[in-house]
């Protein structure tokens, strides 16, 4: 019966030990996942400010293509006309923007230089930006041949659906 006593004692202590220190680890996920909803909110008003687009009520795709890629974004709702002429009158504006080697906007959104920018910047002369229309907003076209700009084309695209929680390689309408 003493033995049973003593195994149950350190058999509770490692329970409570393992409890702590799961209680311990889940509130510090708790803690970060906090920030890092505080950061993604941050940059979500910024974006609305900046884009003039709710981020909440549209969709980013962010596609990496082998002569550079794709950004589509997209109202969630087909009926909200304002909000898809807002979205079209953005991605005219960027592409005329990253066209002339300006990449204030996602500066302005991130709070930080984006991954690729520099290099897009130095290679704009190589790289083509086409807007083409979509029935719930607009898309992106970049299109290089220039393998160091599609690197760079493809780390900035990386970035942003790391920080837009956004999609990237899949099928969209």
């Amino acid at each position: 019966m003493h033995l049973w006593r003593a195994n149950r004692r350190a058999w509770l202590t490692a329970a409570a030990v393992a409890t702590l220190g799961a209680c311990r680890a889940a509130s510090g996920g708790r803690a970060q996942r906090q920030a890092v909803d505080t950061g993604f909110t941050a940059m979500q008003a910024r974006g609305q400010m900046v884009m003039g687009v709710d981020q909440y009520t549209s969709t980013h795709v962010f596609e990496d293509l082998p002569d550079g890629g794709r950004i589509v974004l997209e109202r969630q709702d087909a009926a909200d006309s304002s909000g898809i002429a807002a979205i079209r009158a953005h991605m005219r504006s960027i592409a005329t923007d990253f066209r002339a080697g300006d990449f204030s906007q996602p500066f302005q959104v991130h709070d930080q230089v984006v991954p690729g920018t520099d290099v897009m910047t130095a290679r704009k002369a190589a790289i083509d930006y086409r807007v083409v229309d979509r029935p719930r907003g607009a898309e992106v076209r970049i299109q290089t041949s220039d393998s160091a700009a599609v690197a760079a084309i493809h780390a900035f695209l990386a970035f942003q659906r790391g920080a837009h929680h956004a999609a990237g390689h899949e099928e969209i309408q």
